[in-house]
C-alpha cells in the first residue's frame, strides 16, 4: 500500500511541475499565482484574482486550459449582461410539424471558465454562477443540467476602477477557494514580456494532462490525512478572524464585522495537503497551513465601518493573526 501511495505522490509532483514549467512559458515573473491557481484546480475550487488589466490574467487561464486540454470558455461581464448569457437558454426548434424546446448550451458549460471582471455585471447576473460554483449544476427553467468534471472558474476585478460595478456579495465571495492579488511586474520581468511578446514566434505549450490525469490527481490531494492538531491549528486560524471570544485577534475585535466560514477552515486543510506532497511529505504541517492562509481567508474577513474609514488591508489582520496564533495548545 505504501508503495501505491509512493507513486501517487511522486506522479502528482512530477505532473504539477510540468504544468507549472509549460505556464511559466507563457506567464512571466507569477510564480506565486501560477501555484496558487493550479492549486485551487486540484482542490476542486474557484479563483478569484485582483488586479489592474494588462497583467495577464486572461492570457493565464487559457495558457492553463492548454496545457490540461481542458474546455475552455471566456465570459466578458458587462452591465447588460443577462443570466441566460451565461447558463444557456430554451430555444424553439422546428421538428417536422411541431416545434419543441431545446436547450442551448451557455458559456458556462466548460471545464475551465474565465468570468473576466465579475464586478461589472448586476447582481442577478453574477448570482447565475453560484449553483455552478457550489453544486457543479445548472438550472434552467425546470430542467436541470450537470457540468462536466472538472469545473473551475476564474474570476477577475479590477480593484482601481469602481464606479458602476458591482461589489461581490459575501455569499458569493465565499465560493471561491482563494483570492490571489496580481501586482505589476517587475522591470526585469518586464523585459522578458516584451521580449516574448514582440518577436515573430511566440512562446506555445504542450499539452500535459487531460481529464482523467487532473481528476485523479484530486483523489491524491483527499488521501493525504492530517493529523488533530494542525487540523485544530487551521481552526482555530479560521475562528481568530472572528471579532468574538476566545480566539478573536485585537486587530479582528476591532475591525471586523464578521470572518471566515467554514469553508475556510476547509480551504486551509485542502490546500495544505497539496503543499505537503509538493514538499515530499504525506503529512500536513503547521508551515503548509501558514502559508495558504492569505490566499484563503482574505476574501473572508469583512471590514466594520472603522476598518473601512481606517482602509485597513486584511492581509495585515491575517498577519497579525499568524504571529499570534500558537501552533499547540
Amino acid at each position: 500500500m505504501s508503495s501505491v501511495v509512493d507513486q501517487q505522490v511522486e506522479t502528482f509532483q512530477e505532473q504539477f511541475k510540468r504544468v507549472q514549467q509549460q505556464v511559466s512559458k507563457v506567464i512571466v515573473g507569477y510564480e506565486e499565482i501560477i501555484d496558487g491557481v493550479i492549486m485551487s484546480l486540484l482542490a476542486n475550487g474557484h479563483v478569484l484574482l485582483e488586479g489592474v488589466p494588462g497583467l495577464g490574467k486572461t492570457k493565464l487561464v487559457s495558457t492553463l486550459s492548454a496545457v490540461m486540454h481542458l474546455k475552455f470558455s471566456r465570459i466578458q461581464f458587462t452591465p447588460d449582461l443577462m443570466p441566460a448569457d451565461i447558463t444557456g437558454t430554451n430555444i424553439v426548434q422546428q421538428s417536422g410539424e411541431h416545434k419543441i424546446l431545446q436547450f442551448q448550451a451557455g458559456p458556462i458549460f466548460a471545464n475551465i471558465v474565465l468570468a473576466d471582471e465579475v464586478n461589472r455585471a448586476t447582481p442577478k447576473t453574477q448570482s447565475a454562477l453560484l449553483e455552478a460554483m457550489e453544486e457543479e449544476t445548472v438550472t434552467v427553467g425546470k430542467q436541470t443540467h450537470e457540468l462536466e468534471p472538472p469545473f473551475f472558474v476564474l474570476a477577475t476585478q479590477n480593484p482601481i476602477e469602481m464606479e458602476g460595478t458591482y461589489p461581490l456579495p459575501e455569499a458569493q465571495l465565499d465560493r471561491f477557494l482563494m483570492k490571489l492579488k496580481v501586482d505589476f511586474p517587475s522591470v526585469s520581468n518586464l523585459h522578458t514580456i516584451v521580449n516574448r511578446t514582440t518577436t515573430v514566434k511566440e512562446p506555445t505549450v504542450e499539452r500535459i494532462l487531460g481529464q482523467g490525469e487532473v481528476l485523479q490527481m484530486r483523489k491524491t490531494v483527499r488521501s493525504v490525512p492530517i493529523a488533530r492538531p494542525i487540523q485544530d491549528y487551521a481552526i482555530r486560524i479560521a475562528m481568530a478572524t472572528h471579532p468574538r471570544p476566545p480566539y478573536a485577534h485585537a486587530l479582528t475585535m476591532r475591525f471586523v464585522r464578521h470572518g471566515s466560514s467554514p469553508r475556510g477552515p476547509q480551504a486551509l486543510v485542502f490546500l495544505g495537503k497539496i503543499r505537503a506532497i509538493l514538499n515530499n511529505r504525506l503529512y500536513v504541517s503547521c508551515e503548509d497551513i501558514r502559508s495558504v492562509a492569505y490566499g484563503v481567508l482574505r476574501h473572508r474577513i469583512l471590514l466594520n465601518f472603522e476598518g473601512e474609514a481606517d482602509r485597513i488591508d486584511t492581509d495585515t489582520i491575517i498577519k497579525g493573526i499568524l504571529e499570534s496564533t500558537p501552533e499547540t495548545v
